[in-house]
């Protein structure tokens, strides 16, 4: 992340462009057994804000998503059984205030609104697309 905004920056100056950084809803709270994951989410989280601070006065804006549990394989690819990954899915229900787990095109959609001018006023944002996590 850190060498692609370098390298980036040149063209992301001249073209007033922006970025939007995945990150996640463990880079804002802590979760239990996922230390590793957690870290590098916040240093996502902190490296947007950094960078907005940096690249705001050549007009380049920087924010984040912070995903809560959305359907996608990272659950597969952990290692998890298709149990487990069910059981986390249904507990999600309970832990979500919208009672149910997002889908990627929420994300998409939301990185698409971060990246429009829409969103042209805001910039060292983290903003959570958690259901209410």
């Amino acid at each position: 992340m850190y060498q692609l905004t370098k390298l980036a920056v040149p063209h992301l100056i001249k073209t007033k462009g922006n970025i939007v950084n995945v990150s996640s809803i463990a880079g804002l709270r802590a979760f239990p057994n996922i230390l590793s994951y957690c870290m590098s989410k916040a240093a996502v989280d902190q490296f947007t804000r950094c960078i907005a601070l940096e690249l705001g006065p050549q007009q380049v804006r920087v924010n984040a998503v912070n995903p809560g549990i959305i359907v996608t394989n990272i659950f597969q690819r952990s290692g998890m059984s298709e149990d487990e990954i069910k059981s986390l899915l249904e507990h999600s229900k309970t832990t979500h205030a919208l009672g149910r787990v997002g889908d990627t095109f929420e994300v998409a959609r939301t990185i698409a609104f971060l990246s429009s001018d829409n969103a042209s006023f805001i910039t060292g944002v983290t903003l959570p697309v958690d259901g209410g996590r």
